[in-house]
């Protein structure tokens, strides 16, 4: 009866140890089940938020790239706003000078020194009426190009760098050809 009885217990204690062991082993695989779970979870959340990191990096260039061709071409229509208006200024100041200069249309002023300094030089021949006649032309000469000097640094001093310099450029031409026409103007009175 004894050994029986023990049998019985040693059974019994190791049936408790197995269902023991097997509720362990449960809960083990309930909790690498639930670690794997985890683990996913944090997996799908990290991409999705490189996902969204990605897609608000994309934007965020997309709109640096769109502001960067935007101010492009406001830059682009500012210069050639500019650049209109520079040659609108730069026509404006050829009629001018095209008034004041040699080439241009004659007043009755003009017509009665051209006439003056003709008909002196057909009446004298000498070197001191000559020196007399180029004297009165460069005279003329010089103060129609300091007035348009004068002119030109009053609108210079109005006008951005840019458009300054355009002007300024431009204007070159114009002194060369006031050169021209005091040498033809020598040439005539000879």
């Amino acid at each position: 009866l004894r050994t029986e009885e023990r049998q019985r217990l040693a059974r019994e204690r190791r049936e408790e140890r197995e269902k023991q062991h097997a509720a362990k082993e449960t809960q083990i695989l309930e909790k690498e089940r639930k670690a794997k779970l985890q683990y996913e979870k944090q997996l799908e959340e990290r991409q999705r938020k490189l996902k969204e990191m990605k897609q608000k990096e994309e934007q965020r260039r997309a709109a640096v790239e769109e502001k960067r061709k935007q101010k492009i071409e406001e830059e682009k229509e500012r210069y050639e706003a500019v650049m209109h208006r520079t040659l609108e200024r730069n026509q404006r100041l050829e009629t001018r000078q095209k008034r004041w200069s040699w080439g241009g249309s004659v007043t009755p002023d003009s017509e009665s020194k051209t006439a003056l300094l003709s008909t002196a030089s057909k009446r004298s021949t000498s070197t001191a009426n000559l020196k007399q006649a180029e004297g009165a032309v460069s005279k003329r000469l010089s103060s129609s190009a300091a007035l348009l000097n004068a002119s030109d640094r009053a609108r210079r001093s109005q006008l951005s760098p840019l458009d300054s310099s355009v002007i300024s450029r431009l204007l070159a031409p114009t002194q060369a050809s006031l050169a021209r026409s005091k040498s033809a103007a020598t040439l005539s009175a000879d």
